[in-house]
């Protein structure tokens, strides 16, 4: 793999991609998705990053040697410094392709 394309990280249905660059408009809080079901959260607990949203895709810089995924329901994920695209993990059902519920 080259240098500075690191692996993807996922926790439940979110799932991080490394990204060469950032884009769009920083947003002023650290939630990466909200659960349909519980209402529980996936969030930068510890470490400095920023959020920016582009276009309904979200996009999260990891300032500090590393920051926590968290969620009340996972183990919490160690995140790499570096820029990553969060995507939201999608299944194919009969009646079409939907959004993993979490």
């Amino acid at each position: 793999m080259p240098r500075g394309i690191m692996q993807p990280i996922r926790q439940g249905d979110v799932i991080l991609l490394s990204a060469e660059h950032i884009e769009g408009q920083k947003l002023s809080h650290l939630i990466l998705a909200e659960g349909e079901v519980t209402g529980h959260t996936h969030r930068i607990a510890e470490g400095q990053a920023e959020l920016y949203e582009q276009e309904g895709t979200l996009y999260l810089s990891v300032i500090s040697d590393s920051a926590v995924l968290a969620h009340e329901e996972h183990q919490p994920i160690p995140i790499p410094k570096g820029n990553w695209m969060v995507k939201i993990q999608r299944e194919y059902q009969p009646e079409g392709w939907r959004y993993v519920a979490d």
